[in-house]
């Protein structure tokens, strides 16, 4: 659990990274455990597209309840090989164990962000970019959805325009796999997450020393 010392020691210093090195970092992990990382990523495309075709009146309501879990194994999994630790399948699906705290966090900044983007468009940018750090905070921070999302948007906001051009490359990268069959983005899907976590854990290593996940299992 963040206490007060470790939230004034995540804000000493400024927020600097390099997108090459998160990239090459995203990378590294992903070749830990290409074939299994795969798997989990053709996995997350084929229950998007069922969901899109067989159920297709309920597939908004499936992706709240599935896609924050899904999205947090990423972080779990990348958290797991950056610290050596051996990594297997049934790993990968550990996001459900947290799935409370996942959806909340997940549902409350994609509702202000949509808020944001009604509002004047710009807000909504400013918050879609700010709360990228929300569900790793709500992992490894052991706070709760709010004060994650809060501790997001401040760490972010002072470096953000440096956030919002990581975002985009990450958006570029995606969108070129698409391109290449759609196969490239089983590949590239799993590296922009693995990248997101290495700023994360870069940018919060003093405050988080033990950076294994904080919030008890829901499972």
């Amino acid at each position: 659990m963040m206490t007060q010392a470790k939230i004034q020691k995540l804000f000493q210093q400024y927020p600097e990274f390099s997108i090459q090195e998160a990239l090459s970092k995203g990378w590294e992990l992903f070749k830990i455990q290409p074939a299994l990382t795969f798997l989990y990523s053709l996995l997350i495309l084929g229950i998007s597209a069922g969901s899109s075709v067989f159920l297709k009146d309920y597939s908004l309501f499936i992706s709240i309840l599935i896609s924050p879990p899904l999205t947090g194994g990423f972080f779990l999994v990348a958290n797991q090989l950056s610290r050596g630790l051996e990594v297997q399948l049934p790993d990968y699906f550990n996001g459900f164990s947290y799935w409370g705290i996942l959806i909340v966090t997940s549902l409350v900044s994609g509702i202000l962000t949509f808020l944001g983007i009604i509002a004047l468009i710009l807000p909504g940018i400013y918050l879609g970019v700010a709360f990228t750090f929300g569900i790793p905070f709500a992992l490894f921070s052991g706070m709760d959805f709010w004060n994650s999302l809060e501790l997001s948007r401040k760490l972010i906001t002072r470096n953000w325009w440096k956030f919002f051009g990581f975002i985009l490359v990450l958006i570029g990268i995606n969108i070129l796999g698409l391109l290449f069959f759609v196969v490239g983005v089983l590949i590239t899907l799993p590296v922009s997450y693995f990248a997101v976590y290495a700023v994360f854990e870069k940018l919060t290593a003093e405050a988080l020393a033990d950076s294994g996940p904080t919030h008890e299992s829901e499972a």
